[in-house]
């Protein structure tokens, strides 16, 4: 039963590295969402796509089938409406329409390839909407979106004041930087590191030209190199997504994860009880944009999210 005044919807999220789906009961009078079921899996569209321009088969092959169980938990949920959201790879990809096929033949809905823009502004909607009456957080905010392909800052008090997409992600810059022979450096040369400590940096050039990083006063930070940095920062003995939401990292903790990420081998990090397998090779990309991020506006900690996009596009269906 779904309850007075809510409505049911279904929102997936297909970025470069991740798939995932949320169900949920949503309120907009109250800014309630009543959460069913939400699920991740790692799929990596994105992969090779910077190199050949093209999603390959056997990425769409995974992705198919993660939304094959997705059509499933929807079949039996019912919900009123579902909306499919696409990001960075798809976006990029000239075989778009092989993908784009493949999605409404499984979920009966048409991928909406969206910009970096309103991906922002879905990013920011579902990160600060339960933030709003907090009084130990202030306004404006910085949200914080690192994805596998690109990552997203959005500078806002309610509604969104700036937002700019670069393409800086885990995925993008580990295969740009950190990969040897068809391998990932194991670890990482400080060769490689100083390449991708420059390329991130000019990326957050280019994201000031329009968004003024350094007014905000709060750093929130999304998506799964954010939330792993977290479950390392606390030392979780497996992934708790009610630990690490809202949980607040400081910038000396960020800083000695990403280090130790860094000069890590690939059987150390696979070790960290937290760590999702498909991180294993992409996490100290996503944590070195992280503290790059940290040490460009001079933020002393960040507050992690495990609300996104996947809340904001659920909030726009309903």
């Amino acid at each position: 039963m779904v309850p007075e005044g809510f409505s049911r919807v279904a929102a997936v999220d297909c970025g470069t590295n991740s798939i995932r789906l949320l169900v949920a009961d949503v309120n907009p009078a109250t800014g309630e969402l009543l959460e069913l079921d939400r699920r991740m899996t790692i799929v990596r569209l994105g992969q090779d796509v910077d190199r050949t321009g093209r999603l390959a088969p056997e990425a769409l092959e995974r992705t198919f089938a993660a939304c094959r169980e997705y059509a499933e938990v929807i079949r039996e949920l019912g919900p009123g409406k579902v909306r499919f959201v696409a990001t960075s790879a798809s976006r990029d990809a000239s075989n778009r329409d092989e993908f784009v096929r493949g999605v409404v033949d499984i979920l009966g809905v048409e991928p909406e390839v969206i910009s970096g823009e309103q991906e922002a502004e879905f990013s920011f909607t579902g990160a600060t909407k339960e933030l709003t009456g907090r009084d130990d957080l202030a306004r404006p905010y910085l949200v914080v979106d690192i994805g596998g392909g690109s990552t997203e800052f959005v500078v806002g008090e309610e509604h969104v004041r700036a937002a700019r997409s670069v393409d800086v992600g885990c995925v993008r810059m580990t295969e740009r930087h950190l990969v040897q022979d068809g391998a990932v450096t194991d670890p990482p040369t400080e060769e490689q590191i100083a390449a991708m400590r420059a390329d991130i940096e000019r990326a957050l050039d280019l994201a000031e030209e329009t968004v003024p990083l350094r007014e905000a006063r709060t750093l929130v930070g999304l998506a799964g190199s954010v939330t792993t940095v977290s479950a390392i920062a606390q030392d979780l003995p497996e992934y708790d997504s009610e630990r690490i939401h809202h949980s607040r990292i400081s910038r000396a903790k960020v800083r000695e994860i990403t280090e130790w990420l860094l000069h890590s081998t690939h059987a150390e990090r696979a070790a960290v009880a937290s760590m999702h397998p498909g991180r294993v090779d992409v996490i100290a990309a996503g944590a070195l944009v992280l503290l790059s991020i940290m040490d460009r506006i001079d933020a002393e900690e960040v507050v992690v999210s495990e609300h996104d996009i996947l809340d904001g596009i659920a909030w726009s269906v309903a």
